[in-house]
């Protein structure tokens, strides 16, 4: 897997995902954390985490008209570079809490995420 000034993903339920075309292969870090790749050109699709047994987190650029996902929540905001800028509406120095995840949840199922035109 390859580095980026950031990387932009969305977290799905396991049921509410499905890849609609080919294949996808494992591949990248080895460990309890399942990261599948296209088989064609090895680009990271998406990944089955470990620590969130039931859900997916998909790589937002896959999708069709990713430009129309906007992020509602950065992580890890103390590593960014300076020009980098996600535009979401929760920025965390590193992960949020657990305490924090039903505000999130509740402010998250109220957001409007559509991009604006």
């Amino acid at each position: 897997m390859s580095a980026s000034a950031f990387s932009l993903n969305s977290l799905y339920p396991e049921d509410r995902f499905e890849v609609t075309a080919g294949e996808p292969v494992l591949g990248g870090i080895k460990g309890t954390s399942r990261h599948y790749f296209c088989p064609s050109c090895m680009t990271w699709v998406f990944t089955r985490p470990d620590a969130l047994d039931g859900f997916v987190n998909a790589r937002s650029a896959m999708f069709e008209l990713a430009a129309d996902h906007r992020p509602f929540m950065e992580t890890y905001a103390s590593e960014a570079v300076g020009w980098a800028t996600t535009g979401a509406d929760r920025s965390f120095e590193g992960v949020p809490q657990e305490s924090q995840f039903s505000e999130l949840l509740g402010a998250y199922a109220e957001w409007d995420g559509r991009v604006k035109a």
